[in-house]
């Protein structure tokens, strides 16, 4: 058996800088890797995928040129090929610096397996028994398949696996009308695919919304991606074309015919093969790791970082999750996870920037609230682009005036809703942003004049 001051199971986005300012701290590290290092991020997730969203805005900008007075007289040629290895390069740097890293790292101790626990302070990978006084678990997750009629007798995609494909689906039918599945849709049709989602609940992206929903689904629409909600009874089988996905719904073909089928209908952790139960450790019912609000389990000694706590789904939470361990071991603070403000992107084009409530949380808190909302028309930046999509929306508590939630569907979403999330991290009023002078062109600049046409809600 070998002792160490720390185990840290998994190289997500926690895992490698908890390492570091525990090495820096003087502790000797032991880190356990039984895959790819980087997490989801690097090798599924954010890097690969946005790599892959900006082959596919090159590919829609090159169709619209004549839209901004280009003539270019031939339909682009998606090389599909060279597009995965553009993404491909883009993750092997990433995941190489990050190995690297942890391997050149003083104090640290990198073991290629499967980690399982033994005790709650003991691990085994391979022949090699590991045992700390502190051990961090931050072994993310992976999509989940459900138990669909007919889905284990036909080949399916999931999020990691559609990065592998060496041809353009002719027709993608992604099951799954969230986050992943919207992006993925909306790249494929844009490569040249036709694409059909199919949703179970009456409209995409339940969480958001209805008005952002609707112009979500108005923008796919507008690119020729069929949308099909509703659907309360999905069943897949081979068909002489690929893959038949049979739907319930409302209206439609009660069929839609695909040459491939992606699966996007949410997550699950990784926890299902760590033997937790060993150390003692509690899972909720989907199998999260249960933990308390500075990230420790049930178990004293042992933490959970990232997505396999349930406590957020995204890079930006699981960094926080090692942010907040680290200060609270490391620097004498009492941070908490319930402190930090929910905020997140829907990565389709153009973007979706969310912080905080959305209007039907907050009407249900029953504070009296003041909206106000702007369409991207009326935004210069957006006008001069020619990418006028969307609108912006702000939610204000009347008493208080501390902003409640925002959503940014436009162009540049993704970044002007920054702004937004600063002020509600620094629990002023609205009035701090109202009176600002940002930068003119820019999208930002719409903020304040947002602000500045608050009405209460009725």
């Amino acid at each position: 058996m070998t002792r160490f001051d720390a185990i840290i199971i998994g190289a997500g986005q926690a895992g490698p800088s908890l390492a570091r300012r525990l090495s820096a701290a003087g502790m000797t590290v032991a880190f356990i890797e039984r895959h790819l290092f980087g997490g989801t991020c690097v090798n599924t997730g954010c890097m690969p995928t946005k790599a892959l969203v900006a082959s596919a805005y090159a590919a829609h900008l090159t169709r619209r040129s004549a839209d901004f007075g280009i003539d270019l007289s031939a339909a682009p040629r998606i090389d599909i090929a060279r597009v995965m290895a553009r993404a491909h390069t883009v993750t092997m740097n990433a995941r190489n610096g990050v190995e690297r890293s942890l391997r050149e790292l003083k104090n640290c101790t990198v073991f290629n397996g499967h980690a399982t626990f033994e005790s709650h302070d003991t691990v085994r990978v391979a022949d090699e028994q590991l045992t700390a006084p502190r051990i961090f678990i931050n072994v993310g997750g992976r999509a989940n398949v459900p138990p669909l009629p007919g889905v284990d007798s036909v080949r399916y995609l999931t999020n990691s696996t559609l990065l592998e494909i060496d041809h353009l689906p002719r027709h993608l039918v992604v099951v799954g009308g969230s986050y992943i599945g919207l992006e993925f849709g909306q790249m494929f049709r844009r490569f040249g695919s036709e694409v059909t989602i199919v949703e179970m609940s009456p409209r995409l992206i339940a969480r958001e919304d209805e008005d952002v929903s609707a112009a979500v689904r108005t923008i796919l629409e507008g690119e020729g991606i069929h949308v099909r909600t509703g659907a309360e009874c999905i069943r897949l089988a081979p068909h002489a074309d690929g893959v038949a996905v049979s739907v319930d719904c409302t209206s439609g073909p009660p069929e839609a015919i695909g040459s491939d089928v992606l699966l996007a209908v949410g997550r699950r952790p990784n926890t299902d093969d760590l033997g937790l139960d060993k150390a003692g450790i509690a899972t909720d019912g989907r199998g999260y790791i249960t933990v308390d609000d500075p990230l420790a389990t049930t178990v004293p000694g042992l933490w959970a970082l990232g997505d396999c706590n349930g406590r957020g789904a995204f890079t930006h939470t699981a960094y926080n999750d090692y942010e907040i361990v680290a200060a609270n071991l490391l620097d004498g603070e009492s941070r908490k996870v319930s402190e930090r403000v929910s905020a997140y992107g829907l990565f389709i084009d153009p973007p979706l920037g969310r912080v905080g409530m959305t209007e039907s949380q907050a009407r249900a808190t029953g504070r009296p609230l003041l909206i106000s909302s702007r369409p991207m028309t009326r935004v210069g930046r957006a006008v001069e682009k020619s990418e006028t999509q969307g609108f912006m929306k702000a939610i204000v508590d009347a008493e208080t005036h501390r902003i409640l939630g925002a959503s940014i569907l436009g162009t540049g979403g993704d970044e002007a809703i920054h702004a937004v999330l600063n002020i509600v991290n620094a629990g002023v009023p609205y009035e701090v942003l109202q009176r600002a002078v940002p930068i003119h062109p820019t999208v930002s600049e719409l903020l304040p004049t947002l602000l500045g046409d608050l009405k209460p809600a009725t």
